[in-house]
């Protein structure tokens, strides 16, 4: 099972030199050999995810040295999730790149690609908060490249916003992994669990200053309040296919909190037990509230797409504090529909911003596109899942987690942030629809208008394959539900976990 789980972190670390050394022959080369690379990702993540339905929690031990000296990878099912659901949004990325040439408008475009899978399958993957800290490094990297892709004075400010709040970031997280380390001696993730557990009481404020600064950390990647600020004009401002990759990037800080707090500080960690769940929960609601408003603000297709990747998180951020196993597992259902949502929704957001001329993707009244019909289809599907309208999944994913909140304490809050949340959005899609499709009244072209070329046939397949998530989603939503809740009921064996990476610890110890 080794080579399964290395693979979607070696792939694309091999895809970057790979694409670094045929740029020489052009970029139709680098768009053959990154699409194979896609391909090869998918199917290897496919895998992974088979073998990690097991249950069992794989791991993986680099240079054969024990945890918690050595550097881990380890496999479940929630890691396996993650992993292939990177895989899909980066082939549908690339596939819409190449066709629609964006991919030509800078260079490196396809190494920085590779580069970014190569990070961001590290950090679904890693077992140390020290090499989940380099991971994040290399996928920040690469993305500072990738958003700048394209070049232009609005991307170029966006995109310096972007890197400097990520560089604080990144400060911070080197503060709190020094404080953690010193404090615990360790930085392997299930060593850290039961170091946290078996702390004595006076180092306990130091321990718990750190995780809350951790919590900040991965709060910026994830877009929480007050760190979001930087989500809206980034994601808006970024080319189409990179927008759509970087749905998958606030889920980063979601999977984090998951993964390292719900590990180190979860029910086994004495006093300082879910210490981060308020703050989390407080964290996503006001989020949620200020990216529908957002929604409702904004004056492009573009920046509303943005603001609704922020809304998306931000639920995923509630489903999470509410800290039961019933809106975890909801969490985890709606994170698919949200990430493949939000990508097709950029992707689409572009298609229709090329066929409006001088107009790009404001709200404002012109002549009719094109293909109306089919992109208004795309959108009226789009809407309707992301606003969590019935029968698609977005309604059952919002359901199950509102479900979850009735017994908590917060509910009414819960309830009323949410669902006016959900009636904001429904408003400002329907605003925006109108605008876009209905009310136009002339066919011809205006005059001046420089029409971009519209994407060809292959743009509307890539995006329909995306928009198909939502009904999908929902037909097999028992199937995709269940898997969820296995997931979830793996995480919570936290002393299972710990057993499984420190196994090799035993074995080096007896020779």
């Amino acid at each position: 099972m080794t080579i399964w789980m290395i693979l979607p972190v070696l792939l694309p670390l091999v895809g970057g030199l790979l694409q670094l050394m045929v740029r020489r022959y052009g970029l139709p080369t680098q768009r053959v050999l990154g699409l194979a690379l896609a391909g090869g990702l998918l199917i290897a993540s496919i895998k992974t995810l088979m073998v990690a339905q097991s249950g069992e929690t794989y791991v993986y031990y680099l240079g054969n040295w024990p945890a918690p000296f050595g550097i881990i990878l380890a496999l479940d099912r929630l890691s396996a999730l993650m992993t292939l659901l990177t895989a899909v949004l980066a082939l549908a990325a690339l596939a819409y790149a190449t066709v629609t040439r964006v991919d030509e408008k800078g260079a490196h475009f396809h190494i920085l690609l590779q580069l970014q899978l190569f990070g961001l399958n590290g950090a679904f993957l890693t077992g140390d908060v020290f090499n989940l800290f380099v991971f994040f490094e290399v996928m920040l990297l690469a993305s500072y490249g990738l958003i700048l892709h394209g070049s232009g004075a609005k991307r170029t400010r966006a995109g310096l916003h972007y890197v400097v709040i990520n560089l604080v970031g990144s400060t911070l997280f080197l503060f709190a992994v020094g404080t953690l380390y010193g404090t615990l001696g360790t930085l392997n993730i299930a060593d850290m669990a039961q170091k946290v557990a078996a702390a004595p009481a006076e180092r306990s404020g130091l321990i718990a200053a750190a995780g809350l600064l951790l919590l900040i950390v991965f709060g910026i990647k994830a877009a929480m309040f007050p760190l979001y600020l930087w989500l809206p004009r980034a994601y808006a401002n970024t080319s189409a296919p990179v927008a759509a990759f970087f749905a998958i990037m606030t889920k980063v800080g979601v999977y984090a909190i998951v993964r390292v707090h719900g590990t180190v500080f979860g029910e086994h960690a004495g006093d300082l037990a879910w210490l981060h769940m308020p703050w989390l929960l407080a964290g996503g609601l006001i989020t949620l509230v200020l990216a529908a408003l957002g929604v409702m603000a904004a004056r492009g297709l573009r920046e509303q797409v943005a603001y609704l990747v922020l809304a998306s998180v931000a639920t995923l951020l509630v489903a999470v504090g509410l800290n039961r196993p019933e809106a975890l597992a909801a969490g985890l259902y709606y994170l698919l529909h949200s990430t493949l949502l939000a990508a097709a929704f950029f992707l689409l957001a572009d298609m229709i911003t090329r066929e409006r001329g001088n107009a790009s993707d404001s709200f404002e009244t012109i002549v009719r596109i094109q293909n109306e019909k089919w992109l208004g289809a795309g959108f009226f599907v789009a809407a309707v899942a992301i606003a969590g309208l019935p029968p698609l999944s977005g309604f059952l994913g919002k359901i199950m987690i509102l479900d979850t909140a009735l017994e908590h304490p917060w509910r009414w809050g819960i309830l009323a942030s949410v669902l006016t949340a959900s009636l904001l959005i429904l408003v400002s899609l329907t605003r925006a629809g109108s605008f876009l499709f209905f009310r136009p009244q002339a066919i011809e072209s205006e005059e001046g208008a420089q029409i971009d070329a519209p994407p060809p046939v292959r743009g509307l397949w890539i995006v329909g394959s995306l928009l198909a998530a939502a009904p999908l989603l929902a037909l097999f939503a028992g199937s995709v539900t269940a898997y969820a809740n296995e997931t979830v009921a793996q995480l919570q064996q936290v002393p299972l976990y710990i057993e499984a990476v420190m196994q090799n610890q035993n074995t080096w110890e007896n020779k």
